[in-house]
């Protein structure tokens, strides 16, 4: 690895530094906890690229004196955001929420005083209020930066994105036999996904039994079939329109596997062709331009897309690090520069 990956690595997670500390364990997806750096990684060229970290809000006994250590991955930290002035935000604007002792990822669905604002929660399918101080705009740390950039440094224009009149449906949504729907899983390895179903009939306490269309049984002799509630079944999509190019940092869902997976738009490829980061698995792949959609959340009985940031990048050329991902126990790295440079793997 050359010297400068290696510097950035020390000079981000040194010992002492201040990070931010992400969880693969179903129920924290999605979460960032603030942490210390304990022991720095070892030779990352030989693969000990463990770090050793100490939690400042968990604590490893129920009188909570005894701070939570963990040795985690390089990818499962990353710098904290720099703070920021405090400020308002929008409907459909993506923000994380200080909650159960850290900062979870939603979406702005409802403003509902001078100082208090309801979130949704994509993974758990909750809304919450909180005040603007328990709030703070959500941003990726991506290719050794911020996205979008911080808006000291950089010009920062929210695009709220609404549907028309027609495609929005009414709060309490009850779904017919034989209408086609869209189901989530909460099982691991498919959060996050859509698959398309039809519905047999409606059952007792909200839930339906709905026939998938693409998923079969275990002994595939017929499609399958599976109860679900009503926080994993929504309409269909409406159409929001003949989309002639996606842009990157884009949200859409891509079709994957049998099903749509929510992602975002990382690289626009020659051949109205894209490459896609999907954040919960933390893998980059290309897709065609007709196996993508707008992404769009069910929220409230409505359809939301969110907010979109347009921002200007600076011109000049230097070079970032960037964990991509980790595949088989082997550390992928990337070194990548900014507009107008080469880049190489």
């Amino acid at each position: 690895m050359a010297a400068s990956s290696r510097d950035s690595i020390s000079q981000y997670f040194k010992k002492g530094a201040e990070v931010e500390i992400s969880s693969d364990e179903e129920g924290f997806r999605g979460s960032w906890y603030a942490g210390t750096v304990v022991r720095p990684p070892g030779n990352v060229k030989r693969g000990s690229a463990k770090v050793l970290v100490e939690y400042k809000t968990l604590t490893e006994d129920e009188k909570g004196t005894r701070p939570l250590r963990e040795e985690l991955q390089l990818v499962q930290l990353r710098p904290p955001p720099p703070r920021e002035k405090r400020r308002s935000f929008k409907f459909s604007e993506e923000v994380d929420a200080y909650y159960s002792d850290g900062w979870w990822e939603g979406i702005i669905t409802e403003v509902a005083g001078e100082d208090k604002y309801l979130v949704f929660f994509r993974g758990t399918r909750e809304q919450i209020a909180f005040k603007a101080s328990e709030l703070r705009l959500h941003r990726e740390w991506v290719h050794g930066k911020w996205v979008p950039p911080l808006e000291s440094a950089q010009d920062v224009t929210p695009e709220i994105q609404k549907l028309p009149p027609s495609a929005e449906v009414g709060a309490e949504h009850n779904f017919s036999p034989g209408e086609v729907v869209e189901v989530s899983s909460d099982e691991e390895g498919f959060e996050g996904a859509w698959f398309i179903a039809t519905v047999v009939k409606k059952l007792k306490a909200g839930k339906y039994l709905v026939e998938y269309q693409t998923l079969r049984n275990d002994d595939d002799t017929d499609f399958l079939r599976e109860e679900v509630d009503t926080f994993h079944i929504r309409p269909c999509p409406p159409d929001v329109g003949l989309v002639d190019r996606f842009d990157v940092l884009e949200e859409v869902d891509a079709l994957y596997n049998d099903g749509w997976w929510r992602g975002v738009i990382s690289k626009v490829l020659k051949n109205d062709r894209y490459s896609v980061y999907f954040r919960n698995t933390q893998e980059e792949l290309k897709f065609e331009h007709s196996d993508l959609r707008v992404h769009q959340d069910w929220v409230n009985g409505k359809w939301v897309i969110a907010s979109k940031v347009i921002f200007q990048t600076s011109t000049h050329c230097f070079l970032e690090l960037h964990i991509w991902s980790l595949r088989r126990g082997e550390m992928k790295w990337s070194i990548l520069a900014d507009a107008g440079c080469l880049f190489f793997l």
